[in-house]
């Protein structure tokens, strides 16, 4: 288009493209180039002289308009029925705009009052200026209960699952929901609470069979003792909460800093961007922003909030629902970086030459704007010369630079060598009702490995900051291997004709050479169950001592302080370390900073244990169906009682009993953790090729119990007559031979260590 466009033009341009409002964007837009740059910045000048637009640093947006994702509170209805809201974030000087909700079918009910997260779209009719799409409702905090439904003739009871839980709950007929006798239901309190008598509830979902899979979540998040039920006042905080402003802040909103997370992500707590280094001492270099939601504004030390948010240490996720560490209003709304909307943040910038190197790193507290919201599959397809329309705008200025800089990061990993075990992340598909539909494995692309880099930059530079300033903090720690599992992974290796270096410190450089020296022979899936079986689990303190698989001598949780209690009391060490605000460190935070540790790591590992359990309930319930299916697997465990198996089809962890192993008696080798026939001498170790049947799925335990057919590609010899009477197997030894056979082959693997030491 080569003439200049009308101020209308103009005002529709930036109305229907936000974050792509600046100066260059419109001119490109409208394919204005060279002198005529002058008459439009004239035009420009002139909207925004008559008050059509505002002029932030580089970019305009018109005053009286939403942004794109906004909260509203829900008004009642018309007389037509339909639901309309009022903004709380309207900032602008005219009248207030009217919006109208759109609701899906599968939207909850919406009330008078409710507050609701939306995504807005302008429009121009006679009785509303915006469309809102529901993305959630936050602020409702009744209280909940899952239990069993027992129906009666008034309407019925509840008898909730709660461990200790003696208290029934009265449901009255028009409240049941249509709730069935012996179903599992999620209800909330209905009306006040009462001293004498039961209490009333309100029957909000069914969940149907307690031994459905949409019900094995709520079984996990109430045996773990998982709060998931935020007290009135935690929540009434987090309604009072307003959006931080832009005082005693650095405005970083010209700053085009992505999110890029998930595509079914409910929180966007980092943002990113790069561009090359512009001095000339660092050729080659990079300069890398790494954006993290000022949560400590909001969550400030000795608040309701903050007690809530100790108390649950950090968020724990399933498949079908997320128990957050904060109330939505924060979560979702005010803590997270939404596309388009002002959001405060803590950011770190940091230089690294042209290998990878961190030259230096500075913190600011700021006020960022994010100019789009990403997933990893979209990016990635960008950056492979598919974008789509949201993409393509940024891949020349931001999506190549940032994938520079990760390149450079990379080189930078390689030389410092962290644990490179491959263990790939499954995913449970569920469908509306809650039915596992089809279990995944994660696709790992190089946009996954970027946000990781950049974050480990991130967490490292907290870390050095804190540390340097003599500020406390919490590190995560993760320690070397104990001696004891280190040496059974060297009788591991030297049976496969493998060495681990001994006498020397141990780095993970050795492991990686153990692992790659496997890789391609018939031991690299026991070797690396081996070398997996020997770490340490990772936890917080307030003392370093290094985080051995990453290689890194400082580390700290910085990057999601939305989810993690431990990154909230990073953040806090940071506004102290540089007097950003009274809102740092407590003297109470610091004096209990080792209790602190050893609770959030116990809270770590009673999410983890919860997300298992269900995982494993949810594979129960996939299974459950194909009794008498056969898999193929690898041996995982070996055990008195059984083997461990995992099935390649879902990475499902079943038992094969003893009795389930073949016509024979097996004994167990403790030291070498091996199984061995008593007549046929047939040797079971980890990492070993399996067949096996399916024999039973139980979804309410998650147990899954399977039947050995073949082990490396041979079927399970017979046996000979080594049955007792009632056709048990008996207890023979293992023949001579066999044993004889066994220490040769150890023999043999020395031999071949020695020689190896040699080269």
């Amino acid at each position: 288009m080569s003439k200049l466009p009308t101020k209308a033009e103009i005002l529709e341009w930036i109305a229907a493209n936000p974050t792509l409002s600046a100066k260059r964007d419109i001119a490109k837009a409208f394919g204005i180039k060279g002198a005529a740059r002058i008459d439009l910045k004239r035009l420009l000048k002139e909207l925004e002289d008559e008050g059509h637009l505002e002029k932030r640093k580089k970019t305009y947006r018109d005053p009286d308009r939403l942004p794109p994702v906004s909260v509203l509170q829900v008004k009642a209805p018309d007389a037509n029925g339909d639901l309309f809201a009022r903004p709380l974030e309207w900032h602008g000087e005219g009248v207030e705009p009217t919006v109208l909700i759109l609701p899906r079918a599968s939207d909850p009910a919406l009330g008078e009052g409710d507050r609701i997260l939306a995504k807005l779209q302008a429009v121009h009719e006679a009785d509303h200026n915006y469309e809102a799409r529901l993305i959630r409702r936050i602020g409702a905090n009744p209280h909940k209960i899952v239990g069993i439904f027992r129906k009666t003739a008034e309407g019925g009871r509840i008898l909730p699952i709660d461990k200790g839980a003696d208290k029934e709950w009265l449901v009255t007929a028009a409240a049941t929901g249509g709730a069935q006798d012996g179903e599992l239901v999620e209800a909330e309190q209905a009306g006040p609470k009462n001293r004498l008598g039961l209490p009333k509830a309100r029957i909000v979902m069914r969940l149907g069979d307690p031994s459905a899979p949409r019900a094995v979540s709520l079984i996990a998040i109430h045996q773990h003792g998982i709060p998931d039920d935020f007290p009135d006042d935690v929540v009434a905080e987090a309604d009072a909460m307003k959006p931080a402003g832009l005082k005693g802040r650095t405005d970083l909103r010209d700053l085009p800093l992505i999110t890029i997370d998930p595509a079914d992500a409910r929180d966007h707590d980092d943002a990113c961007f790069a561009e090359p280094d512009d001095d000339p001492k660092n050729p080659g270099g990079h300069v890398i922003w790494v954006a993290i939601a000022d949560v400590a504004h909001y969550v400030t030390p000795g608040s309701a909030l903050d007690r809530e948010a100790r108390k649950r240490g950090n968020s724990s996720y399933f498949p079908d629902r997320v128990v957050p560490m904060l109330p939505d209003r924060l979560s979702g709304d005010l803590c997270s970086l939404h596309e388009g909307v002002p959001r405060a943040c803590i950011a770190c910038r940091m230089v690294v030459d042209a290998d990878g190197n961190k030259r230096s790193h500075s913190f600011v507290r700021g006020l960022m704007r994010s100019p789009a919201s990403l997933n990893y599959a979209e990016v990635q397809e960008a950056i492979d010369g598919t974008p789509n329309d949201k993409t393509r705008p940024l891949v020349e200025l931001v999506l190549k630079p940032l994938y520079a800089a990760y390149f450079a990061l990379r080189a930078a990993r390689e030389r410092r060598q962290p644990l490179d075990l491959d263990l790939p992340e499954r995913k449970v598909v569920l469908d509306d009702d809650g039915k596992v539909t089809s279990v995944n494995f994660a696709e790992r692309l190089d946009a996954h490995r970027l946000i990781e880099e950049f974050m480990v930059l991130a967490n490292v530079c907290a870390a050095e900051t804190l540390a340097a300033k003599k500020v406390p903090l919490l590190y995560r720690v993760h320690e070397e291997p104990p001696a004891e599992k280190l040496e059974s992974l060297r009788d591991t290796a030297m049976a496969a004709g493998l060495v681990l270096a001994k006498g020397q410190v141990l780095k993970t450089a050795h492991l990686n050479k153990l692992l790659h020296d496997a890789q391609g022979t018939e031991d690299a899936e026991l070797i690396h169950l081996a070398t997996l079986r020997s770490m340490t689990q990772a936890y917080y303190s307030p003392a370093n001592f290094g985080h051995f698989g990453l290689a890194l001598r400082s580390y700290a949780h910085f990057t999601s302080p939305i989810r993690r209690y431990s990154d909230l009391i990073v953040h806090r060490g940071l506004i102290t370390a540089h007097g950003w605000g009274d809102d740092g460190l407590s003297h109470w935070d610091m004096e209990n900073l080792e209790t602190t540790a050893q609770h959030i790591s116990d809270t770590e590992r009673r999410s983890m244990m919860a997300e298992r359990d269900t995982t494993d309930r949810y594979l129960a319930a996939y299974l459950s169906d194909r009794i008498g299916a056969e898999f193929t697997g690898r041996i995982s465990g070996i055990a008195k009682f059984g083997v461990f198996v995992k099935l390649d089809e879902t990475g499902a962890d079943g038992l094969i009993p003893m009795r389930n192993l073949g016509h024979e008696y097996f004994h167990f080798d403790r030291d070498s953790g091996t199984l061995m026939g008593a007549d046929s001498g047939t040797i079971i170790t980890l990492g070993q090729h399996v067949t096996v049947r399916l024999t039973e799925a139980a979804p309410v335990t998650g147990g899954i119990a399977l039947e050995l057919l073949t082990l490396e590609d041979a079927a399970m010899p017979q046996g000979r007559g080594a049955f007792r009477k009632g056709g048990k197997p008996g207890r023979g030894k293992p023949p001579r031979r066999k044993l004889v056979q066994a220490k040769k082959k150890d023999a043999k693997a020395k031999v071949k260590r020695q020689r190896t030491r040699q080269r």
